[in-house]
């Protein structure tokens, strides 16, 4: 997974008309005539916007006939979901380090104390959090 592929993902979903296009885009493939008489803004700016789209590899265009038909990207949100899950699990193994490491000093200390067996155990992170994701 590319930095530019993520980033290309990420600023197409930044605009709120983009998102809007993907979810008309849910209820089929639609040409751009249609998609731009639901959209605020018109028909030449929507073009541009799913150009912006399909670079970022969220949509598809196909031709039948005459007719421009644009239609969301299998797998398309594939390269976002894996940057959060990557992000995501990573921030939790730090937190999950974190507490494990203040509860180790801490028990450590109560030990010292001869009331080591009265405080909880570290928190252990969930195999879900550490669990390497496809």
């Amino acid at each position: 997974m590319s930095n530019q592929a993520v980033d290309a993902v990420f600023d197409a979903l930044g605009e709120p008309v983009r998102r809007r296009i993907l979810e008309l885009l849910h209820e089929g493939p639609t040409p751009v005539g249609r998609l731009a008489e639901r959209l605020p803004v018109g028909r030449p700016a929507v073009s541009k916007h799913l150009r912006v789209l399909s670079d970022a590899g969220l949509i598809e265009h196909r031709s039948v006939g005459t007719r421009n038909l644009y239609l969301l990207a299998p797998g398309g949100m594939a390269i976002a979901q894996r940057w959060l899950v990557q992000t995501w699990d990573t921030a939790l193994a730090a937190y999950a380090a974190e507490v494990s490491q203040v509860g180790a000093v801490s028990h450590a200390g109560a030990a010292g104390r001869g009331h080591g067996s009265q405080h909880a155990q570290p928190v252990r992170p969930h195999a879900e959090t550490t669990k390497e994701r496809p």
